[in-house]
């Protein structure tokens, strides 16, 4: 695979047919090692955000060994990596599904929303005495931009018996969460750890885990969340209010926050009619979240030479395909000279965009390349300067060696 500066020097050089996603690994290695250095607890990656070899490899190097995985193929492709754990954080699952994570992958943590999926677990396993049993806890997700309840989560009503039910066939018990994806409120954990401590004290259990679940957000010209600081801040402070204190482990499951920064699409322009633009990728394939979610990506027109643009003007894209849903409102702001033959990097696509893509009217292929510079909007400023500046003089040592 080869690697650039930037996008401009990928053009200069390539001048590509097809839609490029270019990754930045350099960014999920920063956001790792935000993400470990401040939560408190395990950080498991929601390998459902980004499956790219190149990206989850990055995330390995800088040390997550923890993995929530949604299906088999999931499981499958992370198992290969070594000290690696599973968590199984799909509450519902098929007993085939089970039987060869418990037996074929080693995988003893399991999500369960109901007194049903326990007794599939149980049943499959042979009631294992090594399980590891996480009740997953229907809570509010008002202050997401994705909402995620209705489809998960054992009711208030109905928890503290699942909860009983699981401690007594549980080697670990744990309770999990969600808040929703791209939660734009710190207090929407600390709500949801109120909720979970009253029902640990309703059930009377000891709970070994709580997993926080995932929902940490990244910037979007569509939504300029709080510092992720302010998420740690206030995770921390209603874990020390929690009954179970210090005897209960802490856990969370970012996806978005840790590949968001780390992926772009560039895209070129086939025509423009007005204040639109049709583009060579779209709803069907990375921009499912402009189309569809509402998200307005930053965006910014690259072209091989630099030179003067000119003022910025709002824009629509259509993507490629016959389908009028092909849509991404926006508005992206763009200069206004902009014009057939150009092409757009559209970032913080790596949360998402490369997974929802599909093959429809047959497109969908893209090419894959490696950039080395920044990404457009970040939520680890000062990490993102340090490692320019260390990145600037590394090239500042190459160049004089050549000399």
């Amino acid at each position: 695979m080869e690697t650039f500066e930037s996008a401009a020097d990928l053009i200069r050089v390539r001048r590509p047919e097809r839609p490029v996603l270019c990754m930045r690994p350099h960014a999920a290695r920063r956001a790792a090692r935000w993400f470990l250095d401040r939560f408190p607890g395990i950080v498991a990656y929601a390998v459902k955000a980004n499956d790219s070899a190149v990206l989850t490899g990055a995330l390995v190097e800088e040390g997550i060994r923890h993995f929530d995985v949604a299906s088999l193929a999931e499981a499958e492709r992370m198992a290969a990596v070594p000290g690696a754990t599973l968590y199984f954080m799909n509450p519902i699952k098929s007993r085939e599904t089970i039987r060869r994570a418990y037996f074929n992958l080693g995988i003893r943590h399991f999500s369960l929303d109901s007194q049903d999926e326990l007794d599939k677990i149980l049943q499959v396993t042979g009631n294992a005495p090594d399980l590891a049993l996480y009740v997953r806890l229907a809570c509010s997700n008002k202050h997401s931009l994705i909402p995620l309840e209705g489809k998960f989560g054992v009711a208030e009503a109905d928890a503290p018996a699942l909860l009983v039910r699981a401690r007594r066939a549980a080697q670990t018990l744990g309770i999990t969460f969600h808040v929703g994806s791209q939660s734009v409120k710190p207090e929407s954990y600390a709500t949801a750890l109120m909720q979970t401590d009253e029902l640990i004290r309703k059930a009377g259990v000891i709970v070994d885990v709580i997993d926080v679940g995932g929902g940490f957000p990244s910037r979007y010209v569509s939504s300029e969340p709080p510092q992720l600081s302010a998420f740690m801040s206030e995770i921390a402070a209603q874990r020390d209010k929690l009954t179970v204190g210090d005897r209960c482990q802490l856990m969370c499951e970012p996806g978005r926050a840790l590949v968001a920064e780390a992926e772009s699409v560039l895209v070129r322009v086939d025509s423009r009619r007005g204040n639109y633009l049709y583009i060579n990728d779209g709803a069907f394939g990375t921009l499912f979240d402009a189309a569809v979610s509402g998200f307005t990506f930053p965006a910014r027109l690259v072209r091989a030479e630099p030179g003067g643009v000119g003022p910025l003007a709002p824009f629509g894209l259509y993507g490629p395909t016959c389908d009028a849903m092909d849509t991404m409102p926006g508005p992206f702001m763009l200069p206004d000279c902009v014009r057939e033959g150009d092409y757009i990097e559209i970032h913080q696509i790596g949360a998402y965009g490369r997974v929802f893509a599909n093959r429809f009217n047959g497109f969908g292929e893209h090419i894959e390349a490696i950039l080395t510079d920044e990404p457009m909007v970040t939520m680890y400023p000062d990490a993102s300067r340090v490692a320019a500046r260390t990145r600037a003089s590394r090239a500042g040592s190459m160049r004089r060696a050549r000399r």
